[in-house]
C-alpha cells in the first residue's frame, strides 16, 4: 500500500532547493556553468542550485501578468506536448497530482492514492466539490472521459502513449474499443486504474496533461470543435476568449478553484511571438512583458543589467538538449556512426563561445538534477576525441563527402550553435552537411516521417519527476507509435530506436517497488541505450535564465517545466 510518506519518497532523487533569485546571496554552484560568461565549465554536480528559492509570501488578488511564447501545437490536453502548450494546459487543468518546482509530487484533485502489492491497481480518492470552469463537478467520470478522449484512435494524439500500460489502451489505439477497460469510474469520488503491466511509479505519470479531466461538453478533438481552442478546464485559470492563433492567449483567474489555493493574478496575457526569445527580450526591455527569455548572444549583457536590480532568475533544470538521430536510416544506422559524430563535436567550445559558459556539457541522458539516477560519464562518446571519432567514422563508412541531413527550428535561437556543429562535423570528419531550418511545427512533423534521415535539434524536459521519463518516452520501442516502418512515428521516440534488452530492463524497473533497485535498473537501461548504442546524442544539460519584473510582482519563480509559476505570482 502506498501512503503519503511513501509517495513523497518517490521523488527523493530531487532535492528541495529549486531556483535562485540572484538578487539574494548565492553560493557558487560549480555544477551549473552559469558563471556569468567566464567560460569555465566545471564538472556538473547533481541536484538543483544550492541556494533555496525565495520564500513564497502571501499575495493579493489583482494584476495582469504579461509574457511571450511561441505558437503551441495544442492547448487542449489531448495533444499538449511542448513547453508552450504544457504551460497553458497546466494552468487550465489540474490532474490527480501536481508537481512542485523541485519535483515533489503533491495532491491535485486526488487527496490520496494507494496501489496494490504488485503495482497493477491504483486507487485515487478524489477531493469533493472541485469544479470545472463551467460549474460542472469534477468526478472520476471526468478523468475517464478525458483519458479515453485522448486514447481514441480517431483523436490521433501524438502524446497518447503516456497512457500506455492502462488496460484497454491498446484496444482504443487500434480502434477496436471505445472505452478503456482498466479505468473504473463507477464511484464518482474514487478512480480505480488497472494496468496491463506493473508500474510502481504510475501515479507520477498522471502529472502529464493527457491525464487531465474534461467536462461533458468537451467532445471529440475533431477539426471545428471549438473546445480545442477554448478548453474548459478545472485549473487555477480559465480561458478569456479563444486562442487567437499566432497572436495570443488570454487567461483569467478561476475564483472557485478547488484543487488547491486559488491564484492571485487576475489576468494573464500571453503574446505569441514571431521571433521567440528576441521578441521576448525586446518586450521586456520596453515594458511590454513582465517575464522573458533572452537570446544567447545577450546573456552577459542582460545579466549585468538586470541582476543588480534583482530581476534575474537562474536555475539548473530537469532539461537536456540533444540531437535526435534517425537510428534506422543511413548514414546514422550504426552505433559507430553515431559515436563518431558525437565525438567530433566540441561541446565545451560551443558552450564557451556561443552560450557564454551558461550551460554544462552533457555526459548522460538522464540529467544531473536526478541525483540518484544520474550517471556521470555513462555517455562515453560525449567527450571530444577527434582521433577516436575518425577511427569510428572509418569503421562506419562515413567517408569524405558523405552527406548528412540536419534540421532545426527557425527563430528560436538555435542558428549559431547548429551552424557550429555543422562546421565541426564538416571540418573534423569531412562530411557534407545539408542543414535546413523550418518552423517548429514543421520540424516536429518532419521528425515523424518514415523517410527522415540524419539529425534533428531536440530538447526534453521531464513531464514527471523520475529518470524513467527520459528513457521510456524517448527510447522505448512502445514510444515509437508507428504501425509499421512505413508509417509516421506518433510517439516521441521519433528516431525509432528499438532494443529488447533495454525494453525488458524498463519493464523490470517499473515493476520493482523498491526505489533503490528501480534506479539501478534504469541506470542499466541507460547504459545500453546511451553508453553502448548512443541512440541519441546528448549535448548539454540546461541551465535556464529568465528576466522577471520584481518591481511589480512577488513570488517570481520557474515551475517544474521552466515556465513562470502563475499559481503563486502576485502583484506587490
Amino acid at each position: 500500500m502506498r501512503n503519503k510518506a511513501l509517495w513523497l519518497r518517490a521523488a527523493a532523487g530531487l532535492t528541495a532547493a529549486t531556483l535562485v533569485l540572484t538578487a539574494c546571496s548565492q553560493k557558487e554552484n560549480t555544477g551549473s556553468g552559469n558563471n556569468g560568461g567566464d567560460g569555465d565549465n566545471a564538472k556538473p554536480s547533481s541536484g538543483w542550485p544550492e541556494t533555496p528559492e525565495p520564500e513564497i509570501k502571501e499575495g493579493k488578488v489583482g494584476g495582469t501578468f504579461r509574457f511571450g511564447i511561441s505558437e503551441p501545437t495544442a492547448i487542449d490536453p489531448y495533444n499538449a506536448q511542448e513547453s508552450e502548450g504544457i504551460l497553458v494546459t497546466q494552468n487550465l487543468f489540474t490532474g490527480l497530482i501536481k508537481v512542485e518546482p523541485d519535483g515533489t509530487p503533491e495532491p491535485g484533485v486526488a487527496e490520496k492514492w494507494e496501489n496494490n502489492d504488485d503495482c497493477t491497481e491504483w486507487t485515487f480518492d478524489l477531493k469533493t466539490g472541485t469544479k470545472f470552469h463551467n460549474g460542472e463537478e469534477v468526478t472520476s467520470a471526468s478523468f475517464k472521459r478525458g483519458w479515453e478522449r485522448t486514447a481514441a484512435k480517431a483523436s490521433a494524439s501524438e502524446v497518447a502513449y503516456h497512457l500506455a500500460g492502462i488496460k484497454g489502451f491498446d484496444e482504443m489505439q487500434a480502434g477496436t474499443a471505445n472505452t478503456m477497460s482498466g479505468v473504473d469510474a463507477s464511484d464518482p469520488a474514487k478512480l480505480v486504474v488497472t494496468l496491463a503491466e506493473p508500474n510502481c511509479e504510475f501515479f507520477l505519470r498522471t502529472n502529464h496533461p493527457v491525464y487531465s479531466p474534461v467536462p461533458e461538453s468537451a467532445g471529440a478533438p475533431a477539426a471545428g470543435n471549438p473546445y480545442v481552442d477554448a478548453p474548459i478546464g478545472n485549473g487555477p485559470f480559465m480561458m478569456d476568449g479563444k486562442w487567437e492563433h499566432d497572436k495570443g492567449i488570454k487567461l483569467k483567474r478561476f475564483a472557485d478553484y478547488g484543487a488547491g489555493d486559488a491564484a492571485y493574478l487576475e489576468t494573464v496575457e500571453i503574446t505569441i511571438t514571431a521571433n521567440g526569445s528576441d521578441d521576448e527580450y525586446a518586450g521586456y526591455q520596453n515594458g511590454t512583458f513582465d517575464w522573458a527569455r533572452m537570446p544567447t548572444p545577450v546573456l552577459s549583457q542582460a545579466r549585468s543589467t538586470y541582476e543588480p536590480k534583482g530581476q534575474w532568475i537562474t536555475r539548473n533544470t530537469n532539461g537536456m538538449n540533444y540531437l535526435l538521430v534517425m537510428d534506422t536510416k543511413k548514414p546514422t544506422d550504426t552505433p559507430e556512426a553515431r559515436k563518431a559524430i558525437s565525438m567530433a563535436i566540441d561541446r565545451d567550445s560551443i558552450i564557451n563561445s556561443i552560450f557564454q559558459g551558461s550551460q554544462t556539457p552533457a555526459t548522460s541522458f538522464v540529467p544531473p538534477v536526478f541525483t540518484d539516477g544520474f550517471q556521470d560519464g555513462v555517455c562515453t562518446a560525449c567527450k571530444y576525441d577527434l582521433d577516436e571519432a575518425k577511427k569510428l567514422a572509418k569503421e562506419a563508412g562515413l567517408t569524405e563527402g558523405t552527406e548528412l541531413n540536419m534540421q532545426f527550428n527557425v527563430d528560436a535561437g538555435h542558428d549559431e550553435w547548429m551552424a557550429a556543429i555543422k562546421d565541426q562535423l564538416e571540418t573534423n570528419l569531412g562530411l557534407k552537411i545539408n542543414m535546413t531550418s523550418v518552423p517548429f511545427t514543421d520540424l516536429l512533423d518532419n521528425e515523424r516521417q518514415p523517410s527522415s534521415t540524419g539529425l534533428y535539434r531536440s530538447a526534453w524536459g521531464a513531464d514527471y519527476p523520475t529518470p524513467e521519463n527520459f528513457l521510456t518516452p524517448l527510447l522505448a520501442t512502445s514510444a515509437i507509435g508507428a504501425a509499421s516502418p512505413n508509417d509516421p512515428a506518433t510517439g516521441d521516440n521519433k528516431g525509432r530506436y528499438s532494443n529488447k534488452e533495454f525494453d525488458d530492463l524498463l519493464a523490470e524497473a517499473k515493476s520493482n517497488p523498491d526505489e533503490a533497485e528501480r534506479i539501478k535498473l534504469y541506470q542499466q537501461a541507460e547504459k545500453i541505450a546511451i553508453g553502448d548504442d548512443l541512440a541519441n546524442i546528448p549535448l548539454w544539460n540546461r541551465t535556464q535564465h529568465r528576466l522577471a519584473n520584481t518591481d511589480k510582482y512577488i513570488n517570481m519563480r520557474m515551475d517544474f517545466n521552466e515556465n513562470p509559476d502563475l499559481s503563486v505570482i502576485s502583484i506587490k
